[in-house]
């Protein structure tokens, strides 16, 4: 069907489309996916089962409006944010390109989004019905970054199963020194400070850039394990690696995500799980649209996956396609659950 139609869809505007599919989403104009339970890809985080683990990744339901239609479509697990402190409109449009030939796009959104209190309130009156991850950030004109992500702590510990720091977004200026050791070090102490107050046991996630040098990733991992931080997310949009790439829209600023983004994910999350073990569940995003690739990032490492992405270029169906297609390859490999082959490319 999405096939059919995609054509008229990709001759909107990217964000225009975006917009309509989540009010398609939201008035339940798309239907249910039927979705086989199977104990092959039942898996567990975070002291919890996901009935599979391909899971949306933040950015296509920044305000929280739409996260129970994504279960039923089939998602093991849904992220929604990023969410600053207060609502912002992100960067001047157009801000999401198209690259119809890379199976990419680019994106230069900067947290647009209704803030915090809004975003809360639509969360309180629609309970999740699955894993729920809220991704949390800074706003653009903040005094005070570590404030920020202390304010969506202490906003949102009691609504999400986990809650995502997001420090590697391209598209807000300097997000990206948290990579630093230092900066690093002193954010997640100051939110493991402020957890100890608030009294909440609530996972803390960690979001990162897949630009990162070689020398940091050891620096990142020791910090990662030292204040217990229980799954890193690998890895956010590039705003490399535009030299391979056929669409014109490459040359946009902005993040790069989808299939020219899946290799540089793979090789990231196998050096990541060779320090991590299974201290730090590492969960996958970056080019996944099928069994295969999803298989492929968690023989690197990955416990869980997510995708953006592919379902611009698949359509809402993409889920039960990949978890089949996921089925299948488990039992051709004879592997009675996927959690018994994380990791055992390594």
């Amino acid at each position: 069907m999405f096939s059919k139609i995609r054509s008229l869809i990709f001759k909107l505007d990217p964000e225009t489309a975006h917009d309509l599919a989540i009010k398609a989403l939201k008035f339940n104009f798309i239907s249910q996916n039927k979705i086989k339970n199977n104990e092959s890809i039942k898996t567990e985080i975070f002291g919890k089962i996901v009935p599979n683990p391909i899971g949306i990744a933040a950015g296509f339901d920044k305000d929280a409006e739409v996260y129970n239609s994504l279960f039923k479509l089939g998602f093991g697990f849904v992220e929604v944010g990023t969410v600053t402190p207060i609502n912002q409109y992100g960067n001047p449009k157009p801000r999401i390109f198209r690259l119809e030939e890379d199976e990419a796009l680019i994106n230069r959104l900067g947290f647009n989004n209704s803030g915090s209190e809004k975003v809360s309130k639509r969360i309180i009156s629609n309970p999740p019905k699955g894993l729920f991850g809220i991704n949390i950030g800074p706003n653009k004109d903040t005094k005070s970054r570590i404030e920020d992500f202390l304010i969506c702590l202490n906003k949102f510990y009691n609504l999400a199963d986990y809650l995502t720091i997001n420090i590697s977004s391209p598209n807000t200026e300097n997000l990206r020194s948290f990579h630093n050791e230092n900066e690093l070090d002193e954010l997640l102490s100051l939110i493991e400070k402020e957890k100890k107050i608030l009294k909440t046991s609530v996972p803390i996630v960690v979001k990162i850039s897949p630009d990162i040098e070689d020398e940091n990733i050891n620096k990142i991992s020791d910090l990662l394990i030292k204040y217990k931080v229980k799954a890193v997310i690998i890895s956010n949009t590039t705003d490399k690696n535009r030299h391979n790439l056929s669409n014109i829209n490459k040359l946009e600023k902005g993040g790069l995500s989808g299939k020219p983004l899946e290799k540089k994910s793979n090789e990231l999350i196998n050096k990541f799980y060779k320090i991590l073990k299974n201290e730090v569940k590492i969960i996958g995003v970056g080019g996944v649209d099928s069994g295969q690739s999803a298989y492929q990032k968690i023989i690197n490492g990955a416990s869980l996956v997510q995708l953006y992405t592919g379902m611009i270029y698949q359509g809402p169906n993409i889920v039960s396609k990949i978890n089949e297609e996921l089925i299948n390859i488990l039992d051709k490999e004879g592997v009675q659950n996927i959690s018994d082959i994380v990791g055992s490319k390594n």
